[in-house]
């Protein structure tokens, strides 16, 4: 996808450039979507050595883990910031602030300690998703939109990969604090990068003629505008009338729980149901993660195929979601089968399913939404998405203790067919 070329300046001079400079933007996104679901799941994974060290219930526990859900769902607010702002400078500012909360877990005590960091890094965590969605939207063609929105996606699976072994050797050779102050640090690296990086692509230096062409040329006009000086942006209500929204935020909600008991409650899980110790953590607790990276390009290959095949790109965007939900059946079973590797097999089965149709219905938003409201709507249905998880992990920290983990494998295993209906049924097509 990249190649390098001569262009002739002005006076003779050459210019080398590389197509396909949207690649390396996404992919530097990708390195900032690692590093912030790293230091989303690092209290996850050294959860049991915590929880022991500091005298933590499983109900407190919860609490901690709702301040977090509680403060990424101020997402909308996260959105209207990168819409009005612009991402370059919004997005900075989110991200530099979440590597100096992320290292003053390291110093944190107590349980409220660590729930008033959470509800703060949740806050500007979840700048993220609306982030991604922005640049997928300015810097891609409605056809690679799927991959672009995949290719991110990546970097949240990724990041809950190297969790367990950072927390691992941290545990190890200093203690789990050190985990906070290396991932911290990571951050505020990679901020550097994308100050130095990152512009618009009607701005960005080393974008030829030809590639901005080919982004612009391939956006649909009506959801066009976002860099272009002076254009208007719709108004608020605009947006929050229209029942679209509420639809990818309704599957968004009963979806994203299953992500939650995953990157939250996943460890403690193999360690008090499956007696998993330390070493096994660090060598099983990363696969679920790892087969949801796979799940976030199988989404949208499934996508593609079912467009090739006459599909349009929203019918094709909600076939994938199904193909998920289907798949995400098999969670029901987690808790009832006797091997622990049945156990973890499962958990693949799920983080996979969860991707496939996560990054599908996430993008949706960029195909039904003008560029000047996308980060607004992806930021909506963020707030509708964490709000599941907090309900839930709320409700398994008040209970789990008396009815197990088995009736919550259950209920995620059906709700995203649920979730399937109803974006079949409240979704209108755009006009061809």
């Amino acid at each position: 996808m990249l190649r390098l070329i001569t262009l002739t300046g002005e006076g003779g001079s050459s210019l080398a450039r590389f197509a396909g400079i949207r690649w390396t933007i996404i992919g530097l996104f990708v390195g900032a979507m690692v590093i912030n679901y790293l230091t989303r799941s690092i209290l996850g994974v050294a959860a049991p050595v915590i929880l022991a060290e500091q005298h933590i219930s499983s109900a407190e526990y919860s609490w901690i883990t709702g301040a977090f859900q509680l403060g990424v769902m101020f997402q909308p607010v996260c959105g209207y910031i990168l819409d009005l702002v612009g991402l370059k400078l919004g997005f900075s500012l989110f991200v530099g602030v979440w590597s100096l909360l992320t290292m003053a877990h390291g110093l944190a005590t107590g349980w409220l300690g660590f729930a008033g960091l959470r509800g703060a890094l949740g806050l500007v965590e979840g700048s993220a998703q609306p982030a991604g969605m922005k640049l997928v939207a300015e810097w891609f063609p409605a056809r690679e939109r799927g991959t672009a929105g995949g290719l991110y996606n990546i970097g949240a699976s990724f990041g809950a990969v190297f969790a367990p072994p950072l927390v691992a050797w941290a545990v190890l050779t200093h203690s789990w604090r050190a985990a906070f102050f290396v991932a911290g640090g990571l951050g505020l690296v990679w901020l550097v990068a994308w100050l130095l990086w990152y512009a618009p692509p009607r701005r960005h230096r080393a974008l030829g003629a030809a590639e901005r062409e080919l982004i612009l040329s391939g956006q649909e006009a009506e959801l066009a505008g976002d860099g272009v000086k002076g254009a208007p942006r719709p108004p608020l209500r605009t947006l929050l009338v229209r029942r679209e929204l509420w639809a990818i935020a309704a599957a968004r909600f009963l979806a994203d729980p299953v992500w939650g008991m995953l990157s939250l409650w996943m460890p403690l899980y193999l360690t008090q149901v499956r007696q998993f110790d330390l070493t096994q953590i660090a060598l099983f607790a990363w696969l679920p993660f790892l087969a949801a990276d796979a799940g976030c390009l199988f989404g949208p290959a499934v996508a593609a195929w079912l467009g090739r095949r006459g599909w349009s790109l929203v019918d094709a965007r909600r076939g994938a979601f199904t193909v998920g939900a289907v798949l995400m059946t098999g969670m029901m079973f987690v808790g009832s089968v006797e091997s622990p590797m049945a156990a973890v097999a499962l958990l693949c089965l799920g983080g996979f399913a969860h991707q496939t149709l996560s990054v599908t219905v996430i993008t949706l938003s960029s195909d039904l939404f003008p560029q000047r409201q996308v980060a607004t709507a992806t930021g909506v249905a963020g707030t509708a998405a964490n709000l599941g998880v907090l309900i839930f992990t709320l409700v398994l920290g008040s209970m789990v203790d008396r009815v197990g983990y088995q009736p919550f494998f259950v209920l995620l295993g059906l709700l995203d067919l649920v979730g399937a209906t109803l974006l079949w049924t409240l979704i209108r097509k755009p006009a061809a």
